[in-house]
């Protein structure tokens, strides 16, 4: 559930809660905290869990790709640019840093906006602001503050 808070600059203006329960070996289901919103299962690709849903590196890949679209087609909207579908996709890279760790360090996003050849011309503005109003985008760019507790729940 969001709960609003401050709408002033660099404040809090939302947050929300998001929530994982262990099924089996990697496999997590989540909730998203949205009524009505269904679950979905999170799963390591193998050897390490069984593929039966994406992994945090795919979803941080296809929010980024969804965040951009989604950021484009409203801009293209609010320009009175109508367009008849969109298609994203993206390529994310995975390398090690400096310690060996595995981490994505790239993620290579295609947009493909289905408008007439007579708006293309009139995209100029959308295609120079749309990513500054892309909010996950954004965020990965500039790296989020992330901040971690671990709760030890003793069990019998």
């Amino acid at each position: 559930m969001a709960t609003e808070l401050r709408r002033a600059a660099g404040e809090i203006e939302e947050q929300f809660s998001v929530s994982l329960n262990l099924e089996r070996g990697y496999r997590f289901e989540a909730e998203f905290g949205v009524p009505g919103l269904p679950s979905l299962i999170l799963d390591e690709p193998a050897p390490l869990g069984d593929g039966t849903g994406p992994n945090p590196a795919r979803l941080l890949a296809v929010a980024v790709a969804d965040c951009l679209a989604s950021s484009l087609l409203f801009c293209l909207r609010k320009a009175h640019i109508e367009a008849g579908g969109m298609a994203a996709s993206a390529v994310a890279t995975l390398g090690r840093n400096e310690k060996g760790r595995l981490r994505v360090t790239s993620i290579d996003v295609t947009l493909k906006p289905s408008v007439t050849a007579a708006d293309v011309p009139r995209m100029g503005r959308c295609l120079e602001i749309f990513e500054d109003f892309c909010t996950v985008t954004a965020a990965v760019r500039q790296g989020v503050d992330v901040r971690v507790t671990v709760t030890p729940v003793i069990s019998a």
